[in-house]
């Protein structure tokens, strides 16, 4: 009786603690529904998320369209703002990359997804574009389509956004392609 209790006590101790130290999702309730979800990438240790940039392919006419195919958070030491990494999660093989959006003098702490809902028979291309609020306020918006419309906010990440994780849809050959379909990201 003793050692079930025992054992049933330090259960609850681990799961308590581990609840502690992990991290905390920010998500939207937008997000397109086809695809697979990639792997979790982290900004490097002590730093943050202060700028993005996103993949997009252009417009294709009366060709198949797939608008945002990547998401790119840019990682900035701490302590030394000249320290830069950047991080990505699974992307479509579609579009370009454009230049990076910073927060002046601060972090990535929310978003929202541009995110067009589904089509029926026409073309499918799901998340379009993305905004982010700075710590200081201020929103950056990507250089994404303006097809489908913007989601509610997520929660807010005080301490900085430090990790990414996309749902993509693979290519489709003949079908109806739309890549990048919702996007998560990891509170530091």
């Amino acid at each position: 009786m003793i050692q079930a209790f025992l054992s049933l006590f330090l259960l609850s101790l681990f799961s308590q603690g581990y609840e502690a130290w992990s991290p905390r999702t920010i998500s939207v309730s937008n997000g397109g529904r086809w695809g697979n979800w990639g792997s979790t990438n982290w900004c490097p240790s002590g730093s943050v998320a202060r700028g993005f940039s996103v993949k997009v392919e252009p417009t294709q006419g009366r060709g198949d369209d797939t608008a945002l195919n990547g998401i790119r958070l840019h990682c900035v030491d701490r302590e030394n703002n000249q320290k830069q990494n950047t991080i990505t999660s699974k992307e479509g093989p579609w579009g370009y990359w454009s230049s990076t959006f910073w927060c002046l003098d601060s972090h990535l702490i929310s978003f929202s997804l541009r995110v067009e809902p589904p089509q029926g028979d026409g073309d499918d291309t799901a998340a379009n574009n993305i905004r982010f609020t700075c710590l200081n306020n201020h929103n950056i918006e990507g250089s994404g389509h303006s097809w489908g419309t913007y989601g509610p906010w997520s929660l807010n990440c005080k301490d900085g956004i430090c990790g990414i994780q996309t749902k993509v849809e693979d290519s489709q050959g003949r079908g109806d392609d739309t890549a990048l379909n919702d996007v998560q990201f990891y509170c530091c």
